[in-house]
């Protein structure tokens, strides 16, 4: 340490104790040159296939804020799906920056990890609605939306089907069966099933302790009740051109040639890609028919959100770093780097993106998806009730008796 450096410190230590070197208030201007002086140190968590485009991130935030504060931000590797899990067992120790699942924010806000976004109009200008909704909690903004890119839409064969034939699955039904081929959907599986019920007016959702789930997809009032869905699911499963598959025996369809089209999420793009070619054709989830009318299919969404840590020594400049992250130029490097489905609308509305047919279906079908917000309970009776429409209800079970088991399972205590 040189003699200057020396000085200044001591003049400032000086300066700040009434009780040490003089009397008097503190020299603010050395107030300030002392603070400067100490490094900001940062820790950033975020996926480990995410290290070389974060830190590449980080060297260029460093760089645009040089000679601001002496920046000292750190990469650790920390999985975004457990990342609740470790930030609550002692959220002093964890990352000032983090990127998490959104059905986390929930628990991370109630705790306190998570305080709301300061001035938050802008981000929320920016983002496309339904990652905006997915950062929320109750409506108020906590976290800063990254992608939005986790959920499903309608894959098909372009030497099959047209766009217009995709837009209602009465069309395509008709023409899977007539090619004596098969549209496929994952009945065994409550995430796909929410397609049915989620633009009806009936509702599912996380219940106020956090843990319970309330849910109305058994009800015998207004324009579409839960028994008009059951019947139109009856009549889907009934097509000759239809079949429940998992997203494995989805794949093996198309490879075999016994599926042309399919409900499926951008994982499967590339494999999908390599087989179909040219003729890969991705859209919009169709509209059903249900109770004498056309309703456009639903879906549960998902995103990737950037948080900063309630307990950071640093949180201006943990903020500024979220923000720059989460940027429009930085969401389309993602993107280009990473594949990644941008949450901000300008990034989303960019030729690149728009130009990648799975990322561009998926946020059209952003417009008619709901961030999942549902306890453990949903998952079972879900899934026992689509099974039994998918293999045509052999027994003949009444379908409000159905709805209303399957209500009484996902609200169970």
């Amino acid at each position: 340490m040189n003699k200057n450096t020396i000085a200044l410190l001591t003049a400032a230590f000086c300066a700040a104790s009434l009780a040490g070197c003089g009397k008097g208030r503190p020299d603010p201007d050395l107030q300030d040159a002392a603070v400067e002086s100490a490094p900001v140190e940062l820790t950033v968590w975020g996926s480990e296939e995410d290290e070389a485009l974060l830190s590449q991130i980080i060297r260029d935030f460093t760089a645009a804020h040089q000679g601001e504060a002496k920046l000292r931000i750190t990469f650790a590797p920390q999985g975004e799906s457990q990342c609740k899990d470790v930030l609550l067992a002692g959220p002093k120790d964890g990352a000032d920056v983090f990127t998490f699942a959104d059905d986390q924010i929930s628990a991370l806000a109630a705790a306190g990890v998570l305080e709301p976004v300061p001035e938050p109009e802008a981000i929320q200008s920016a983002g496309l609605p339904s990652a905006v909704e997915a950062a929320s909690v109750d409506g108020v903004l906590y976290a800063w939306p990254l992608t939005a890119d986790n959920g499903y839409f309608l894959y098909y064969n372009k030497d099959y089907f047209t766009q217009s034939d995709v837009q209602t699955l009465d069309r395509i039904l008709e023409i899977a069966a007539a090619q004596d081929r098969t549209f496929c959907m994952d009945w065994s599986s409550a995430w796909y099933v929410y397609a049915f019920f989620g633009n009806t007016g009936m509702e599912v959702g996380l219940s106020a302790d956090g843990i319970t789930n309330y849910c109305t997809w058994n009800s015998q009032e207004g324009a579409i009740r839960g028994a008009d869905v059951a019947q139109a699911m009856l009549d889907i499963a009934e097509s000759p051109g239809f079949e429940s598959r998992t997203d494995t025996e989805f794949l093996e369809g198309v490879k075999d040639g016994s599926v042309i089209a399919g409900v499926s999420g951008v994982w499967n793009a590339v494999a999908l890609q390599e087989e179909w070619g040219d003729a890969l054709g991705a859209s919009k989830l169709p509209a059903y028919t249900c109770g004498g009318r056309p309703i456009q299919m639903a879906s549960f969404s998902g995103c990737k959100l950037i948080g900063v840590n309630a307990y950071s020594e640093h949180g201006d400049w943990a903020a500024k770093l979220a923000e720059y992250i989460t940027s429009e130029q930085n969401q389309k490097l993602r993107f280009e780097l990473r594949g990644q489905g941008p949450a901000n609308k300008n990034a989303a509305a960019s030729r690149e993106v728009q130009d990648a047919p799975a990322i561009a279906a998926l946020l059209a079908q952003s417009e008619y998806s709901s961030p999942q917000r549902v306890g453990g309970n949903f998952w079972e009776p879900v899934t026992v009730f689509a099974q039994n429409m998918a293999a045509g209800n052999p027994d003949g079970t009444d379908l409000q008796n159905q709805l209303d088991k399957m209500v009484e399972g996902v609200t169970a205590r």
